[in-house]
Parts: structure tokens; sequence; C-alpha cells
């Protein structure tokens, strides 16, 4: 049976390669063969197929900042391996990869889908860099591509911001798999009982010093409240920054940092707090929260792309505007001291989770429009 060949393109790290991989083992591979071109200094760890077979893969100087030289080369290595490869679509994963993935496709009149994964101008904490970033975003817009988004949220700014037509910029919600019940620990567990969690490195966009400012306005009237945050150890760039503000707000006791651990402690961790909060001011469609709604979470969350995707206010969880601590800390109060509550939006997580973000039921949109965006399978690419 002739197949469609799908090249990913990605740096993978963090959620761009766990949706990566997502895809490749749970997508039809009698129907779609995957290919994956990823960072030459990012992932040791193969990627399979739904058959458990390794998914033939290649390196290059794929890399998370700008190198102009690093950079250029990533562009001639990928050029030259889908070459090589002839595939008859790429999938591009977040802003280098959909650089690297666009310019090849032009050149070889391969069709590209490009997920960002929370679009790179967001990220810009200075105006001119925004707007550097999206007129970038903006000139590879005229190329042969389309936007595969993450999330609604994300589809509207390829729309409204970078200004794709929006019979351009399509749809896949990121998806996870079902999450079993994960019963022990592998790591020492240092904090109290009950808890409630996160995951969020030091960065900008996770905005993790309002989480601090939160923590501080909830010990007022809750003296033992402890927040568990996951994910500490990988490219956190605020990460003094915060401990500074844990240790002038005296939160030592009250919150416990941890590096980069097991997803299965992560689960564990989630599964057993009171519950999840995020504090971030831009996503894609963020796995950590769908990890919790899998869990059976009840959410607190801020008014930002992704977070507003998974979160319904007052169904699921409570969404907050315009990073409002104050409104933020009531909330998780609320939660706390509410139980009959609670118990309802953890209920409704999980439906949430089973209708729309379970991948053993979008897996097959997703193979859909790999079929209807790639090259007539006899095609291949131009070369």
């Amino acid at each position: 049976m002739n197949k469609i060949k799908v090249l990913h393109i990605l740096h993978a790290v963090g959620g761009v390669e766990v949706s990566v991989r997502l895809i490749t083992e749970n997508i039809d591979s009698e129907k779609i063969e995957s290919v994956v071109l990823h960072g030459n200094k990012d992932t040791k760890i193969s990627f399979f197929d739904d058959q458990k077979n390794p998914v033939r893969s290649y390196q290059a100087e794929i890399s998370r900042e700008i190198n102009l030289i690093e950079d250029i080369k990533a562009i001639f290595q990928s050029f030259e391996i889908a070459k090589k490869e002839k595939p008859h679509l790429i999938h591009a994963h977040s802003a280098k990869g959909g650089i690297i993935g666009k310019i090849i496709g032009e050149f070889l009149s391969i069709p590209v889908l490009h997920t960002p994964q929370a679009y790179s101008y967001l990220s810009a904490e200075s105006k001119w860099k925004k707007v550097a970033f999206l007129q970038i975003e903006n000139f590879f817009r005229l190329f042969r591509n389309k936007i595969l988004a993450s999330s609604n949220s994300e589809r509207n700014r390829a729309i409204n911001d970078v200004g794709y037509k929006p019979q351009n910029a399509l749809l896949f919600n990121n998806s996870i798999e079902p999450i079993e019940t994960i019963q022990t620990l592998s790591i020492e567990k240092t904090w109290p009982d009950n808890y409630i969690c996160s995951v969020g490195r030091p960065s900008f966009q996770k905005n993790i010093e309002m989480m601090v400012e939160v923590i501080h306005e909830i010990k007022k009237s809750k003296p033992e409240i402890h927040l568990v945050l996951m994910g500490v150890g990988f490219h956190s760039p605020n990460l003094d920054k915060v401990r500074r503000k844990i240790k002038e707000f005296h939160l030592q006791k009250n919150i416990t940092l941890l590096d980069w651990t097991k997803r299965e402690d992560i689960f564990y961790i989630i599964k057993n707090s009171m519950l999840y909060i995020s504090t971030a001011r831009y996503e894609g469609l963020p796995y950590s929260i769908i990890e919790a709604l899998a869990l059976k979470k009840a959410c607190v969350v801020t008014d930002a792309d992704g977070n507003r995707d998974l979160i319904s206010n007052n169904k699921n969880g409570f969404v907050i505007f315009d990073q409002n601590v104050n409104e933020f800390a009531d909330k998780i109060l609320f939660l706390l001291d509410n139980e009959t509550t609670r118990l309802k939006f953890e209920e409704n997580a999980y439906k949430n989770f089973d209708a729309n973000f379970n991948i053993y039921k979008t897996i097959r949109l997703l193979e859909e429009i790999y079929i209807e965006n790639a090259l007539p399978i006899k095609t291949g690419a131009k070369i």
C-alpha cells in the first residue's frame, strides 16, 4: 500500500518533542510514514511509530536560539535530507522548525504545515523585538504553507495577527493518551500531603513571579498553603529572580521547586494534588493542563492563549483576567474550601479531556489533514 510520507522538522525539547512523539506513536503507520528531522544537541531518545518500530530520524544544526551560522547550516542540511527523502508533506514545529520547513518547502515545492506551539513574537519582552518577530512570521506566510494551529487561540493569532487566510489556518488540538494511574514516586517526597501544583520553567512566558505573589497572598489567610512547581531545571532564565522573590516573601517553606523529572512523577504529583494552576502569559495548548484534565483536576489559570481553550470559567475551573493576583488567590481559596464545587469541576475536567483532547479519538482528524494537504502519492517532492 502506498503511504503518504510526512517529514517532521523540529528542535526536540519540551512540549514540541512531546507533540511529535504523540503523533508518530499514534498515527496509522499503514497510511502515514513518519520521518523526523531534529537538532543534533537535543533528544537522544529514538522516535517510534504505532507498531513500536523506530521511526527514521536525522539530525541537523537546529537549535532553540538564533545563531546565523548554525541556522544557515541547518537549512542546507535539512534541504539535503528533504531531497533524499522526497516527502509528500512537511510538518514543521515551533518557530525554528517553521522557518526551516517553509524555506525548503518553497525550494522543493513541498506543501508545509506549520504548528507554532505558541508564536515566537509572544515571547518578546520588548516592543521592537515583538514587531521584528511578527514581521518575520508575516514574511514567511507568503511561502508555500498553511498553519496547523495547536489551539483555537493560536489559529486566531495566525489569522488576525500574522495575516493567514482562514482557509489556510487549520486546527488540530494538542492531544495526549489517557493517563494510567501512577502508584509510586521515583523521587523523594519533601512536601506536605495537601498541596497545589503547576508545571512551568521560570521564564517570561510562564510568569512564575506572579505565581509566587499569589502564594504570598493566599498565605495571609491559609498559612499552610504549599505549591509544588515542576519543570524548573531546564532553560529557566528567570530562576534567580523567582528564588529572590520567594525569599523576599518568606515562602521557602511554602514552595517546592523541582527540577525536570520523569513524566510519571509529574503525573503522580498532579494526580495527588488539590488542584492545578497556571499563571502563563501565553501558550500554544499546554500539555500540562491537558494532563491535569486527564487526571481529573480542577484548574485556576490566567486568560492566556491556550489556557482559555482548555478551561471553561466556572465549569472545570476558573479563568482569571488581567493577571489579577488577588482574584487568582481568592479562586484558589474558594476551591480549597468548597469540596462540592471542586469535585464537580474535576468531573467536568475529565469529560472535556475525553471529548476533545484524547489522541485515540483526535488522531484520525490529523490523518485526514495530512492526506488532504500532501502531494499526490505518486508525485512526492519535485526534486
